[in-house]
């Protein structure tokens, strides 16, 4: 297989089968597990005919392995989507997938999770219980919807989606290639995710991530939309990881909510994998106060 190809594979976990995205390295720093956001899929991270925007294929590069997951409920465990409204069940079929898709293949230091919008969800629940995580990225998420996408929400429901989202997600248009505005990156969504996004602010985010123990990159799009991002918001974001030996606050400019998919993926992905470099040789004596800004 070309190293910087993705292959899709599939893989029972519990008999339940599970998709996604893959590249295989022979001699792995470590391997990057990424996490799409809702109503997408794996291939978020190795968007279509535009490979210059792939992580997995940056990561390959780097000479990590990757990994896309279609998370529970999506992809080949659509059809098993009422099966995950437990988070536990959740990270067990995502760990599960993890190590089905590596087999028997070196993993480096360890797996570097990236977690995207509602991905960010199971990224963080995934790096405070598996004990091969070195570090996670996180984007697209916060503590405080935006007045607008607040009234966009509450108008969701499991059968329809609001007619102002798109526009939510994916302004201004010009910081994303034409084609990928087309909706070609498109999935339906799973069930349980009403319930995530509806306790992930309140309850869920600040309490798992206190948890954390491994270093964290916060990045913050310029023209993020959803979440509110100004600098007291990020602030408060930054001051959930207590336990964490290195929070850095990475802001990304001339970048929308999708940053794996605009015309500045390339820099952003460049910024996880020097950061996931700089997890391979975090010291354990790091200074747990320290946040940094890129």
């Amino acid at each position: 297989m070309n190293a910087s190809a993705p292959a899709r594979r599939v893989v029972l976990v519990d008999g339940v089968p599970m998709s996604g995205l893959a590249v295989q390295v022979s001699d792995p720093r470590g391997v990057i597990v990424a996490l799409h956001g809702g109503a997408t899929s794996s291939a978020y991270f190795d968007c279509p005919g535009r490979p210059e925007l792939s992580l997995l294929r940056a990561a390959a590069t780097q000479e990590f392995s990757a990994i896309a997951l279609d998370r529970p409920g999506y992809g080949a465990s659509g059809l098993y989507a009422d099966g995950f409204a437990d988070p536990a069940q959740r990270v067990a079929a995502a760990s599960g997938a993890v190590d089905a898709m590596l087999g028997g293949g070196a993993r480096g230091a360890g797996l570097f999770l990236v977690g995207h919008s509602a991905g960010c969800e199971l990224a963080l629940r995934m790096a405070t219980a598996h004990p091969g995580v070195i570090g996670i990225e996180l984007a697209g998420t916060g503590l405080r919807y935006t007045d607008a996408a607040r009234d966009v929400l509450s108008e969701a429901s499991l059968t329809s989606r609001p007619a102002g989202l798109r526009d939510l997600l994916w302004q201004p248009t010009d910081l994303y290639p034409p084609e990928v505005l087309t909706g070609a990156l498109s999935a339906p969504g799973a069930p349980y995710e009403g319930e995530v996004t509806a306790n992930w602010p309140r309850h869920d985010f600040p309490a798992t991530a206190a948890r954390l123990r491994v270093p964290v990159q916060f990045s913050v799009a310029e023209h993020e939309s959803v979440w509110d991002s100004d600098p007291q918001a990020v602030a408060a974001i930054a001051a959930l990881f207590t336990s964490s030996p290195r929070v850095r606050l990475n802001e990304m400019t001339g970048s929308g909510h999708n940053l794996s998919v605009g015309h500045s993926a390339g820099e952003y992905h460049r910024s996880v994998l020097s950061f996931a470099e700089e997890s391979l040789a975090a010291l354990p004596d790091r200074d747990p106060d320290h946040v940094e800004a890129s």
